[in-house]
């Protein structure tokens, strides 16, 4: 007979290998920014945006110069990084539903998941999952739960009378502390759990709310903007003159503002100087945890990923908003630092978020969890210049695609239309090259990344859900005439 002890020891000596594997993983930094495009230093998306924090996570990490998400919408697109699943496969192409409540979907292991299955403490603070969702009672996402995303303090009404008048469309200063921000709490709550010394390995997430809508900002971050037109991207007047009509349907009826309204009502420079507060904000609360990173000890140790849902126009191709298949509205910062991850290096070739489960599970080197649609980018964070034959591919309803190489931009409607960039020469994607016979070859290449599987939208789909059946077009449950005007405002 085995005594206790004996057994005791015996299941020690059994799962000591396990332990000291988990602790020889390296932590895992997961900051999430939502709705931030390009207007980034390191990025060069606007000349005079000031992020000094992200830049120099940058510059001691892999920047990832052309990465793009796999949906211009929150939910799919953060749907698709944690599954590790196109919208296409999933059938997730709205606000809804949560995932976990498709049965197909219901036990697919996402990334905190995979994660804490290998021994990973999970903790999650802000917006991660869309909205709420991993964040209800019965969830099983993270371990830890610290504060929800939020606005923070709001102003008792809003500060532009926008043509939609929905609540978050708005933007502007008040009279506010940095310290009443939804992000500032975010980020101290991430500081304090640093500073409690949590148990290695750990997953960190945290997830920014700004420069989302509604842009409030202090007036601080404010003025470090000018009041000119320096502060407005460049545009082309009748710049969708040459676009297919089924472009202005993936944003339909949007509360986001036209251009049109922000220029008959002097707002476009305030809409911008808002949203450039913001992103200076939010780099700030990422300073905060960085600095709580290195001075609890953990920086040497900790892979740290930074990216946002999509990007975000701000007047360019006519609109603000999301719900686009263009670069405005699909290219987002993707930065990794940390041990494996070469230093200062920069890389042009095309990424996508779906890239980020896979790369994390070999960058920590844990085992592969099955099905998932991305691709490693661990060549491309040892050597920047190492090949890779993937493009980017977004997808923004059912049938909608964009395919980004390192050089051209196709996309693909539902209807047959196209469109085609050339974005070494048109880096704004003023010109459609899509009906030139000479352009045929480049559209071919690019229509052979089209996603072989590609559901319709999942039980349950609800909000900026488009349809393109029968020659008819379907938004949000109610069919549109074909001679039907364009909304302008």
């Amino acid at each position: 007979m085995i005594s206790h002890l004996a057994r005791l020891i015996l299941l020690l000596g059994m799962m000591l290998p396990t332990i000291a594997a988990a602790a020889d993983k390296p932590n895992i930094l997961f900051i999430a920014i939502d709705d931030q495009n390009d207007w980034i230093g390191c990025l060069g998306g606007h000349p005079l945006v000031k992020t000094p924090h992200i830049d120099r996570l940058a510059a001691r990490g892999t920047l990832f110069k052309n990465a793009h998400c796999q949906s211009p919408l929150c939910n799919p697109s953060r749907t698709s990084l944690l599954t590790g699943l196109r919208p296409s496969t999933s059938g997730v192409y709205g606000l809804a539903p949560w995932f976990r409540n498709v049965p197909a979907l219901a036990k697919r292991v996402s990334l905190p998941q995979h994660l804490a299955s290998q021994g990973y403490t999970t903790y999650s603070t802000g917006k991660i999952f869309h909205g709420r969702y991993g964040r209800q009672k019965n969830d099983k996402e993270f371990d830890v739960l610290g504060p929800a995303a939020g606005v923070g303090a709001r102003p008792a009404k809003k500060l532009v009378n926008t043509p939609s008048n929905h609540r978050l469309v708005d933007w502007g200063v008040f009279p506010h502390k940095d310290e009443d921000k939804g992000d500032y709490k975010v980020a101290q709550w991430a500081v304090e759990r640093l500073a409690d010394k949590p148990k290695e390995p750990f997953f960190l997430s945290v997830g920014f709310f700004l420069p989302h809508v509604p842009c409030y900002t202090t007036q601080k971050w404010y003025d470090l903007y000018p009041d000119d037109d320096s502060v407005l991207p460049p545009i082309m007047r009748g710049d969708r003159d040459d676009t297919p009509r089924f472009s202005w349907y993936m944003h339909w009826k949007l509360p986001e503002c036209r251009l049109k309204f922000l220029e008959e009502e002097n707002e476009w420079r305030n809409i911008c100087r808002s949203y450039m507060a913001c992103t200076s904000f939010v780099d700030s609360q990422v300073g905060r945890v960085l600095s709580a990173l290195k001075a609890n000890g953990f920086a040497d140790n900790t892979v740290i990923v930074l990216w946002s849902d999509h990007g975000w126009h701000l007047g360019e191709k006519a609109i603000t908003g999301k719900n686009t298949l263009w670069d405005d509205g699909t290219r987002v910062p993707l930065i990794f630092a940390g041990p494996g991850v070469a230093r200062g290096q920069v890389v042009t070739s095309p990424a996508e978020l779906l890239d980020i489960y896979p790369t994390l599970s070999e960058l920590c080197e844990l085992p592969n969890v099955a099905g998932l649609e991305g691709h490693s980018l661990l060549p491309q964070l040892k050597d920047a210049k190492a090949p890779r034959k993937w493009p980017a591919i977004t997808t923004h309803n059912h049938d909608n695609h964009a395919i980004r190489s390192e050089h051209w931009r196709y996309i693909s409607y539902a209807d047959g239309s196209e469109e085609l960039y050339d974005m070494r020469k048109d880096p704004n994607e003023w010109k459609n090259l899509a009906s030139q016979p000479a352009m045929r070859t480049i559209i071919q290449q690019h229509r052979q990344w089209l996603p072989r599987i590609n559901l319709k939208p999942v039980p349950g789909s609800r909000s900026r859900i488009l349809l393109y059946e029968d020659g008819k077009v379907n938004w949000e449950g109610q069919d549109i005439p074909a001679d039907a005007p364009i909304p302008e405002l």
